[in-house]
């Protein structure tokens, strides 16, 4: 598996919730889009995606764990991070600093080198409405952190669920 290093390389952060089962929509875009990516996955979210299918898409593994010392560098540096879905509990530990999984440290990292990031949360309204996750958003909007509108993927009267806006992620890095 090798870069394309005449191409931008984006990080796709990938947390657990319903709708990543359709980041393949994302990375397609994007790859589209002129894009080289590669997907981190948090633990619980390898099992919400078609991990084969987005590794075939990106012609890279997806990153799930911390390298061990002395492995080489799957990706190379990020020139843009979309974090989609983005959880409650992701969000709330990446504005605490929190680095306890190789998605946090990739977030907590990314602000220092200044990289772009673009997040579409997707967050229930009840826990939304919870405090740590207002301060959250307002200490990660304050560093920078590009936010889409919000998606708590309840139900409507008719029993279907909005639709999940992938590209909203792009057009965010395009407005950077």
């Amino acid at each position: 598996m090798t870069q394309d290093v005449s191409k931008p390389f984006l990080y796709v952060v990938v947390c657990a919730a319903g709708v990543a089962q359709d980041v393949g929509k994302l990375v397609a875009a994007a790859l589209e889009d002129g894009w080289e990516v590669g997907v981190i996955a948090t633990p619980l979210a390898l099992r919400f995606f078609d991990t084969d299918d987005v590794e075939a898409r990106t012609g890279h593994p997806i990153r799930s764990a911390w390298r061990a010392p002395g492995d080489p560098r799957p990706f190379p540096d990020p020139d843009a991070v979309i974090v989609a879905p983005a959880t409650f509990n992701t969000v709330n530990k990446w504005a605490a600093g929190i680095s306890d999984t190789l998605a946090l440290g990739t977030l907590c990292e990314a602000y220092g080198l200044g990289v772009p990031i673009a997040v579409l949360p997707c967050v229930s309204e009840a826990l939304a409405a919870h405090p740590a996750y207002r301060a959250s958003l307002e200490r990660l909007g304050g560093m920078g952190v590009r936010f889409g509108d919000p998606y708590a993927g309840e139900t409507d009267e008719d029993g279907g669920r909005p639709e999940f806006r992938w590209e909203r992620a792009l057009d965010l890095l395009r407005s950077h």
